[in-house]
């Protein structure tokens, strides 16, 4: 009789260990991320005043490479370097990368001096077209919290890289090198930074 009731004491110890929750926390999700330039090499994009557009984007795509201190968040560029790479190129080297989100950074040009502000866009051709809005959505409200920058919205567009890539993927306008404000803003180093900041903040998000 007592052997049975040591083993059924030892039952109801292993039993109750079973049902407990783990300590532990579950491992932060990992978070990859393409930062694409827009432009490069012989193709400046918009230039005004000596500022390029391929420039511009190019040292703030680096800022938010640099700035990632998340070891969660794994951000790759699609260039390192002031070289032009074919939009068909950028395309295969983000679906072979399947990342969790895109973002092709450029800077806009008018030949209206008034026309201003972020404008961002996504493709309805992208199978992630849902939640690249969402993400487009956060990211064009933080980016006008944080910054001096008009907001234009966020717009449907056919651009190579948001409909040919399968993740999602969003277009950023970063405001208009053609207008003296924002091109002000757009080449200050210290702005530069800000920006970087931004979208690392909206990125986080995706945790």
């Amino acid at each position: 009789m007592k052997n049975t009731f040591k083993f059924i004491l030892a039952f109801a110890v292993v039993a109750s260990f079973a049902f407990m929750k783990p300590t532990s926390k579950d491992p932060k999700k990992v978070i990859t991320v393409v930062i694409d330039a827009g432009h490069g090499g012989n193709d400046h994009g918009m230039t005004v005043d000596g500022f390029s557009e391929k420039e511009i984007v190019f040292l703030i795509a680096q800022k938010i490479k640099k700035n990632n201190s998340d070891k969660n968040v794994i951000i790759h560029l699609t260039r390192t370097e002031d070289e032009f790479i074919a939009l068909k190129d950028r395309a295969k080297f983000i679906n072979d990368l399947k990342p969790n989100l895109v973002l092709s950074l450029h800077v806009n040009g008018n030949e209206n001096k008034e026309a201003s502000g972020v404008e961002l866009y996504i493709s309805p051709k992208n199978v992630s077209y849902d939640v690249a809005k969402n993400i487009a959505e956060d990211l064009n409200a933080r980016l006008i919290a944080n910054h001096n920058l008009k907001s234009r919205g966020v717009k449907d567009a056919n651009f190579m890289i948001l409909r040919e890539t399968i993740h999602p993927s969003i277009t950023v306008e970063l405001g208009f090198l053609s207008n003296e404000n924002d091109r002000s803003y757009l080449t200050n180093d210290e702005q530069q930074e800000k920006i970087a900041a931004t979208i690392l903040e909206a990125i986080s998000e995706l945790k």
